[in-house]
């Protein structure tokens, strides 16, 4: 019972960490990036494309080729993260923000972050803190 408790916590600390940076990031796409009298398709797409942003910087893929490549599970890439990446996820939601409102294409963007999100799992796999968090998570 203990085991699936600490799991359980484990869990909920990952989905947490997910969700911390997540409306800083969805407002400077709302105030930047959608044009007025989209249509709710159109707006969804250009979320789901800023999320990839994310994705391609962090995981190397976009949630669409995730999913073809993993047929057999289920939620998104985000769910089978580990603590590290979330982490550093998390920090690129408001990186990503803050480039967003300096008017970065996202192009350049996407560069910039892939090269942070290199250096960020550098130091968080190495990290005691995280090693820690991620052992009791498991």
């Amino acid at each position: 019972m203990k085991d699936e408790e600490m799991r359980q916590l484990g869990w909920d600390i990952k989905r947490n960490l997910a969700k911390i940076n997540y409306r800083i990031h969805t407002d400077a796409i709302k105030e930047n990036l959608i044009p007025p009298k989209l249509n709710a398709g159109q707006i969804n797409h250009i979320y789901a494309t800023e999320a990839d942003v994310l994705n391609m910087a962090l995981f190397g893929m976009t949630a669409k080729q995730w999913r073809d490549s993993s047929p057999g599970k289920k939620g998104n890439i985000r769910d089978y993260a580990n603590i590290s990446q979330l982490v550093c996820l998390s920090n690129m939601e408001s990186l990503n923000a803050e480039l967003i409102n300096d008017g970065i294409p996202q192009s350049e963007r996407l560069k910039k972050l892939n090269k942070i999100a290199i250096s960020q799992m550098r130091v968080l796999s190495q990290d005691n803190s995280v090693k820690k968090l991620t052992n009791k998570g498991e």
